[in-house]
């Protein structure tokens, strides 16, 4: 029991040490896309911290079987390189033993990421989907922060503003830029003119007859002409409505796979649905095999070094995660019988553990084969 104690401890410290590296650098990277958005204007940067929060489970789900994978390696490693796996294999410590009190904790994961990928995961991924969603049907003028040059939609222009009421209904010190089309009488077609709007105050008005929307300016100024040419036009304006085009068309809300209840996936007949299905379920396996894999693997000669068996061991994983997203996308294209699916690619690698943690047993049976034969000769 103290030798299990130990065993365990070592495993969980050092997977609590290596999935919080792993969720920084997964969640750093996603947070800084999320912040680019944030900082162009397509997300309201009070949101950033919930949609984060609500993928936080999608990550765990991913990070935790490799952070207990990593964790194995490392801990195993150091105890095989300070001569500590020797001296309990000395006390009658065997391999299938040692197996034994590494799956304890390992089922303790594999829990813990059933929950995660069954329940929880779908949960944080709807409600994620939900506020991406409702940041899309923000209209341009919400989009507009304060002392920000920020694109118009459909990338023409661009559009200041010093200061923001609270309410977000009046402008101060607006600044406008847009690229737009002579009239034919003009120039020819294709030419472009640069329209620049400089105004005290502006606010969003909404023609009651048709719905369209305009920034209503007050006070200001309108500079048209061509860039690079002395010509230009210039109109003074006590009220000048400039015209905003339409908000991109968004389909309704439509719940993908990975966002739909566990249970709704299990009664669905989709390809789709049943690959998600599939895949909820092979992550708490994951978890189980790549346990039996790490054992075997850990094994490190101290003349060699701990880190020797890593990028072995780390390649194999990876190997494995791919073939499951490729068996993934072959069921949802239907190339792959759903019967088989990802099964397959849980028996290869199930294989693979047991042959790797019988090895030793099967060399010395082949040696002893040997020996015999020789002695009948």
């Amino acid at each position: 029991m103290i030798i299990f104690r130990y065993l365990a401890r070592e495993v969980l410290l050092s997977m609590v040490a290596v999935s919080g590296i792993l969720l920084l650098i997964i969640m750093s990277g996603r947070f800084v896309k999320y912040l680019s958005q944030a900082a162009a204007g397509k997300l309201a940067p009070e949101v950033l911290f919930a949609i984060m929060g609500y993928r936080l489970p999608g990550f765990l789900e991913l990070v935790l079987p490799l952070g207990l994978f990593i964790a194995i390696l490392l801990a195993y490693g150091r105890l095989y390189m300070d001569s500590e796996m020797t001296v309990l294999s000395a006390c009658g410590m065997s391999q299938k033993r040692l197996l034994g009190y590494t799956l304890m904790p390992g089922v303790v994961v594999a829990v813990i990421v059933a929950l995660l990928s069954l329940y929880v995961s779908p949960l944080g991924a709807e409600r994620s989907d939900i506020l991406l969603n409702e940041q899309k049907q923000r209209s341009e003028f919400d989009h507009l922060s304060p002392a920000r040059f920020q694109a118009t939609q459909g990338g023409t222009g661009v559009t200041y503003a010093r200061k923001i009421s609270e309410d977000r209904t009046l402008l101060h010190n607006v600044f406008m830029a847009e690229m737009a089309s002579r009239d034919k009488g003009k120039a020819d077609a294709g030419e472009n003119e640069l329209a620049v709007i400089l105004a005290e105050s502006g606010e969003q008005y909404i023609d009651p007859d048709n719905g369209e929307r305009y920034l209503l300016l007050h006070n200001g100024y309108r500079y048209t002409g061509r860039p690079g040419e002395l010509e230009y036009e210039e109109i003074k304006f006590d009220r000048y409505a400039q015209y905003l085009a339409p908000m991109e068309d968004i389909d309704p809300y439509d719940v993908k796979s990975d966002a739909l209840p566990t249970a709704e996936l299990w009664q669905s007949d989709k390809l789709e649905d049943r690959a998600t299905l599939q895949w909820r379920v092979s992550l708490p396996v994951l978890v189980l095999v790549v346990t039996m894999l790490a054992v075997p693997l850990s094994h490190t000669n101290p003349r060699q070094g701990r880190y020797v068996q890593m990028i072995p061991a780390i390649l194999i994983y990876i190997f494995y995660l791919v073939s499951l997203n490729a068996a993934r996308g072959n069921i949802e294209d239907g190339k792959l019988p759903v019967e088989v699916g990802m099964w397959a690619v849980h028996a290869v690698f199930f294989a693979l553990a047991l042959i790797l943690l019988t090895k030793d047993n099967l060399m010395l049976a082949l040696r002893a084969r040997k020996a015999q034969a020789g002695g009948k000769a």
